[in-house]
């Protein structure tokens, strides 16, 4: 979706943008918490237009991508995952973000838009293994923002690091914040 048309839907809908471009780097991992309802999903794509960032990509389960809306996410560039196979994404998306020269990829490490009391820690992984930053984005429908901080690089110690989201994750509410996860 262009730019200029990603913008005007956002206004429209009431929605702002806060923080950083997505343009200022070439590969990173995205994550965005709370992932509470399907507009997270289009809100995405929106954030993704209205900051002409075609490079970053999102993955969903796998059921998503069949008829009749498969071909639709995969054009979106999406990448199907299969939650019940271990099946060794984080060395898969690894090699997609050595071999390519612009890349990222946004995950909702809850994975569910129901309550969860743990988030998925493969995002973290993939940052470190990769050796790129992470950065947090948010829907936040308490203020109809959709804030992206500015990158991190992770330490390689995931207790330590979850303070960092945890502080911005802090004041941001889900649609369902019932549902959302709780640092």
């Amino acid at each position: 979706m262009g730019q200029i048309l990603s913008k005007l839907i956002l206004r429209l809908l009431g929605w702002k943008i806060k923080g950083w471009n997505f343009n200022g780097l070439d590969k990173y991992v995205i994550i965005e918490i709370p992932h509470t309802s399907n507009w997270d999903f289009p809100l995405g794509i929106l954030l993704r237009g209205a900051q002409a960032a075609p490079h970053v990509k999102f993955v969903g389960k796998k059921s998503l991508f069949k008829w009749p809306f498969g071909y639709l996410f995969k054009a979106l560039g999406g990448y199907p995952v299969d939650r019940k196979k271990s099946q060794n994404f984080v060395d898969s998306m690894v090699e997609i973000l050595e071999k390519e020269d612009r890349f990222a990829i946004c995950l909702a490490p809850e994975g569910t838009r129901s309550y969860t009391d743990s988030l998925k820690t493969g995002f973290y992984y993939l940052a470190v293994k990769a050796k790129v930053p992470i950065v947090m984005v948010s829907f936040n429908y308490a203020k109809k923002e959709l804030v992206v901080a500015e990158p991190f690089t992770p330490s390689g110690n995931y207790e330590a690091d979850l303070s960092i989201l945890k502080a911005f994750y802090a004041d941001k509410v889900g649609l369902y914040p019932e549902n959302a996860f709780k640092f």
